[in-house]
C-alpha cells in the first residue's frame, strides 16, 4: 500500500546520514549525504522526496512534490477502480423447505455465484427443529452438490447457534 502524503518525508524532514539520489529525469546520481542532496534539489528549484525509506541507504528523488503527490493519488484511484470486492450473499432456509422453494433458492445462489460473489447458505432452526439438526444436514449437502458445477465448498456445514451454514465460492 502506498504511503499517505502526510507520511512522506520531504526536504528538511529527511534526517538520514546518507541517501541514494535519483535525479529529476530518473537518472542515478549516486550515494551522498542528505544535506548535499537537499542542496541539489534547492538549486534546481525542486523538492527532495524520500520514496523508499526501507532501502539501505534510503532512496530519495529530486522532483516537484505537488506533481509527485498528484501522481500518487492518481495511481491509488486507478488501483481502487480495478479491484473487485467480493461480497458474501446469504441465503436463509428452514429445514422443512419444499422442493420448489429449494430450487428457487438454488437459482438465486447460482446468480450470485455467476456474478463472482460468495454465497453463505444457512438453515435456520426454530423450536423443536433444534432436536433434528443432524438429520437436516443433507439439505445443505444437496445444495452444495447441485451447485458443484459452478461452485466449490469453502466451509463445510457448521452449527452457529440456531443456524447451520455452508459457504460456497465460485470456481475460477
Amino acid at each position: 500500500m502506498a504511503k499517505k502524503t502526510a507520511e512522506i518525508e520531504i526536504n528538511e524532514q529527511i534526517r538520514d546520514k546518507e541517501v541514494r539520489v535519483i535525479g529529476q529525469d530518473g537518472e542515478q546520481l549516486g550515494i551522498m549525504s542528505s544535506k548535499d542532496a537537499y542542496m541539489l534539489a534547492r538549486n534546481a528549484d525542486l523538492d527532495l522526496i524520500k520514496i523508499a525509506a526501507t532501502a539501505t541507504p534510503p532512496v530519495v528523488k529530486i522532483a516537484d512534490f505537488g506533481k509527485y503527490r498528484y501522481e500518487m493519488i492518481r495511481k491509488e484511484k486507478e488501483a481502487r477502480k480495478n479491484q473487485h470486492v467480493t461480497e458474501i450473499k446469504e441465503i436463509r432456509m428452514t429445514p422443512n423447505i419444499d422442493a420448489n422453494d429449494l430450487n428457487t433458492k438454488m437459482g438465486a445462489a447460482r446468480k450470485f455465484l455467476e456474478k463472482g460473489n460468495k454465497v453463505k447458505v444457512a438453515l435456520r432452526f426454530r423450536g423443536r427443529e433444534m432436536s433434528r439438526m443432524n438429520q437436516s444436514k443433507y439439505i445443505l449437502d444437496d445444495f452444495a452438490e447441485k451447485l458443484s458445477d459452478i461452485a466449490i465448498l469453502d466451509k463445510p456445514a457448521k452449527v452457529e447457534g440456531r443456524n447451520m451454514a455452508i459457504v460456497l465460492s465460485p470456481k475460477k
